[in-house]
C-alpha cells in the first residue's frame, strides 16, 4: 500500500463517499474497480473489504446501487476518437473545451435547485446527488418504470451475495431515472451546443472530423442508464485514476512520458485549472482530503422540481409514444425482425445488420439504424426490438456477457435516445449523409456520396415524429 492510501484522511473520504462514517455504516452495495474492464461479477467485493483495493493501489468504484438512496450521476467527458490519449496528454485543452458545458450544467442544476457533489475525473466531470430510497419521490419514480416486463430479468440476475439488496422497486426507480437523466442531457445539449466549436453528444457517439480535422466531442455520458442497476458503478473521489495504463494508452512510447498519474478529486475551493495541478501532487491531494467533504448530498426538493418539469416536457410525450408498443415476442423473431427486407436498407445499414459485431455495440451504429428505420416508418420500439434480436443472437459472438447486462434495456435506451433527439428537434441530421457515415467508419460502400442516405434524411426532415 502506498503512503497515499495509508493516509487516514484519504481513507475517511473514501468511506464517506460509500455512505457512512465507518465501514460498518456504509450504504453502497459493493466495491469494484472500473479502469480497464467492464462489469465483472468476480471483481465485486463487499464494502468491508475496502482494504483489499487499498493494499493493491487500485482505482476504486462504488456501486450505483445503495441501500438507503437513489443516486443520480451525470458524467461528462472529452472524447477524441482518433487519439484516445489526447485528454491525458493535454488535459488543459480538454478541460477548457468542456467549460461552456460545465457552466450550462451548473446553471440548469441551480434552476432546479440541485446542489451536487462536483468531482473532477481523468477526462471530465461527475455531478452526483441522491434522494432517499424510501421517500415519496422515490415511490413516484418507481411507478414510472416504462418497461416493467424487462425488470424481473434484471432482478433475477443480481450477483451473489447482493441478491437481497437490489429488488424490483430499486430497479423500477432506476429505469425511471433513465428517462429523467435523458431529459437532463437533452437540456444540456440544447443550451450548450450553440456555445461550442465541437459537438456535444449524448453518449460517446462517433462524429466526423470538425473544423480542426479532428473527430472529437464532449460526451454527456448517461450510458449507465442503459444497463441494469446492479451492473453500474461510480468512480470514488480520492482514488487513483488508472485508465490510461489499464487501457494500454501508455503502450505508445510517444505519449508514455506525457501522461501523469492523477487522483480523482472533488472541486472544492478551487477552479478547474488549479484542480488539474492539485490532482497530480500526492501531498496536495492528501491536504485536500482534510478539508473537502465528499458525502453525496441529498437533493429531494430540487429533484422533485426536475421530475415535474420532465413530466410536462415534449420528451415525456415522446417517451409515452415510444413505450406505447412492445418488442415482438421472442418466439416470433424468426418471422418478424429476422425477415426485415434488405432491399429497403441503404448499403451501410445492410452491412451493419449482416455483420453487426462490434459496430452495432457502438452508439453510432445504433444511431444509423434508428435514423434509417424511422425514415422507413418503423415505430421506434420495434427498431429497439430489431437491435435486441441481434444482441441476443449468439452466432455473432459478441464478447459481451448478456447475463451481466440486459440486451432489451440497452437496445431500448440507445434507440430511445436517438429517436428522442429527432422527435424533439435536437437532431438536425447534419451528419446523416454518406460522407459523414464513411468518415465515422460505418460506410464502405462504393455508392456515390449522398445517393443512399439523402432520401431518408429528407423524409425525416419533412415528417415530424410527434
Amino acid at each position: 500500500m502506498t503512503p497515499f492510501y495509508r493516509d487516514d484522511a484519504i481513507r475517511q473520504r473514501l468511506i464517506e463517499f460509500l455512505g457512512g462514517e465507518t465501514l460498518d455504516q456504509v450504504t453502497a452495495t459493493y466495491l469494484t474497480h472500473s479502469d480497464g474492464c467492464q462489469f465483472r461479477r468476480s471483481q465485486l467485493r463487499v464494502p468491508a473489504e475496502l482494504d483489499w483495493f487499498l493494499e493493491r493501489d487500485l482505482d476504486i468504484a462504488r456501486s450505483l446501487a445503495d441501500s438507503k438512496s437513489l443516486i443520480f450521476h451525470l458524467d461528462i467527458e472529452y472524447v477524441h476518437f482518433d487519439s484516445p490519449a489526447e485528454a491525458h496528454v493535454d488535459p488543459v485543452r480538454a478541460f477548457e473545451i468542456q467549460e461552456p458545458v460545465v457552466r450550462v450544467i451548473e446553471c440548469l442544476l441551480l434552476h432546479w435547485g440541485i446542489r451536487p457533489l462536483h468531482i473532477l475525473t481523468g477526462q471530465g466531470h461527475h455531478f452526483v446527488w441522491r434522494i432517499d430510497r424510501h421517500s415519496e419521490l422515490a415511490q413516484r419514480l418507481s411507478m414510472l418504470d416504462p418497461a416493467p416486463e424487462l425488470r424481473d430479468a434484471c432482478v433475477a440476475s443480481v450477483p451473489e451475495p447482493f441478491t437481497g439488496q437490489i429488488g424490483a422497486l430499486a430497479q423500477s426507480a432506476f429505469a425511471a431515472q433513465s428517462l429523467v437523466m435523458e431529459y437532463v442531457a437533452q437540456r444540456i445539449k440544447q443550451e450548450a451546443a450553440p456555445l461550442m466549436e465541437i459537438p456535444v453528444e449524448i453518449t460517446a457517439v462517433h462524429v466526423g472530423p470538425g473544423k480542426s480535422g479532428q473527430r472529437e466531442i464532449v460526451s454527456l455520458d448517461i450510458s449507465e442508464y442503459g444497463d441494469p442497476l446492479y451492473s453500474r458503478m461510480i468512480r470514488q473521489p480520492f482514488s487513483y485514476y488508472l485508465k490510461p495504463w489499464m487501457q494500454g494508452l501508455t503502450d505508445d512510447p510517444s505519449v508514455r512520458d506525457q501522461i501523469p498519474l492523477v487522483r480523482v478529486v472533488p472541486l472544492h475551493e478551487m477552479d478547474i485549472k488549479l484542480a488539474l495541478q492539485v490532482r497530480q501532487v500526492e501531498a496536495d491531494v492528501r491536504d485536500l482530503a482534510r478539508r473537502a467533504c465528499v458525502r453525496i448530498p441529498e437533493q429531494s426538493h430540487g429533484t422533485t422540481k426536475l421530475l415535474d418539469e420532465y413530466l410536462s416536457s415534449s420528451l415525456r410525450r415522446f417517451h409515452d409514444f415510444f413505450y406505447s408498443d412492445h418488442h415482438d415476442p421472442k418466439d416470433r423473431w424468426h418471422e418478424t425482425y429476422e425477415q426485415t427486407p434488405s432491399h429497403i436498407l441503404p448499403p451501410c445499414m445492410r452491412s451493419l445488420l449482416e455483420d453487426p459485431n462490434d459496430r452495432l455495440l457502438k452508439p453510432a451504429g445504433m444511431q444509423l439504424i434508428t435514423r434509417s428505420l424511422l425514415a422507413r416508418g418503423w415505430h421506434p420500439r420495434h427498431i429497439a426490438g430489431l437491435i435486441r434480436s441481434k444482441f441476443e443472437n449468439r452466432a455473432y459472438g459478441w464478447g459481451v456477457d448478456w447475463q451481466d447486462y440486459n440486451p432489451g434495456i440497452r437496445a431500448d435506451f440507445y434507440t430511445r435516445v436517438f429517436a428522442g433527439l429527432r422527435a424533439t428537434g435536437l437532431d438536425e441530421l447534419i451528419d446523416f449523409n454518406c460522407i459523414s457515415t464513411r468518415e465515422k467508419g460505418f460506410c464502405h460502400s462504393p455508392c456515390d456520396a449522398g445517393s443512399c442516405l439523402a432520401p431518408l434524411r429528407q423524409t425525416l426532415l419533412t415528417h415530424p415524429m410527434l
